[in-house]
């Protein structure tokens, strides 16, 4: 059982996880493009490109939460809940979800909005927005580094 909690544990990261690290890490540039500052048009899809980056985030970061509670499972089953590796990731996923909930969705919807209604992005906005982004994605780099190395582990990694 706990071979089989673990599997999917780590195919719910891979796949919720990932894709909005991504989709997070390519919107700046992407905000950018579709309300340039110069006033040029920047082509018909680039709202379009925006609005489906903050649907993945939002869609995958929805299916993240199974990322933790299988990884919960997963800890109790191995019998390692109390295990300090594992308590600062649980607490290192907490705050990785906290940034993106509260810093990262928020100002993504606030750049679609000007995007959508043409007008100008303000580059600062798209800036901070890719510093948030940052922050989100080496959070879950080291909760990923967490769960591989284990300190203390008796497996020898």
């Amino acid at each position: 059982m706990t071979k089989l909690l673990l599997s999917l544990h780590v195919l719910a990261a891979i796949v919720a996880v990932g894709p909005v690290t991504v989709a997070a890490s390519m919107f700046p540039p992407a905000a950018r493009r579709a309300a340039p500052a110069d006033g040029t048009d920047p082509g018909p899809h680039a709202a379009g490109t925006v609005q489906l980056l903050h649907r993945i985030c939002r869609v995958y970061a929805g299916l993240g939460v199974l990322v933790p509670v299988l990884g919960m499972a997963t800890g109790l089953a191995m019998g390692v809940l109390g295990d300090a590796w594992l308590i600062a990731s649980v607490v290192l996923t907490a705050v990785a979800a906290g940034t993106l909930t509260a810093l990262v969705l928020p100002r993504q919807e606030e750049l679609v909005a000007q995007v959508t209604e043409r007008q100008l992005v303000d580059h600062r906005d798209t800036a901070q927005l890719a510093m948030f982004t940052g922050v989100f994605n080496l959070l879950w780099a080291t909760v990923t580094v967490l769960m591989i190395v284990r300190p203390g582990s008796t497996t020898g990694a």
